[in-house]
């Protein structure tokens, strides 16, 4: 397994990151947000704004996922 993602994508202020371990992918979604003081920061909780684009991320993923099992078989 590689420290580095297989394939990574933003929309909005959500961030989709495929990782490959060993064949079997996993997805980490995440939204980036900025504190107080200014710095940004990500977390795994999503509010009602961001429920589109979380499952646009999720649906990109998957097609991505799927296509690239498909050209390896």
């Amino acid at each position: 397994m590689s420290n580095s993602p297989a394939y990574k994508f933003k929309i909005g202020l959500i961030t989709a990151t495929i990782w490959n371990n060993d064949g079997f992918y996993s997805v980490d979604l995440t939204r980036a947000y900025k504190t107080q003081e200014g710095e940004w920061r990500n977390t795994t909780s999503f509010g009602h704004n961001d429920l589109l684009n979380v499952a646009k991320c999720a649906e990109r993923a998957e097609n991505w996922i799927a296509k690239h099992l498909a050209t390896n078989t």
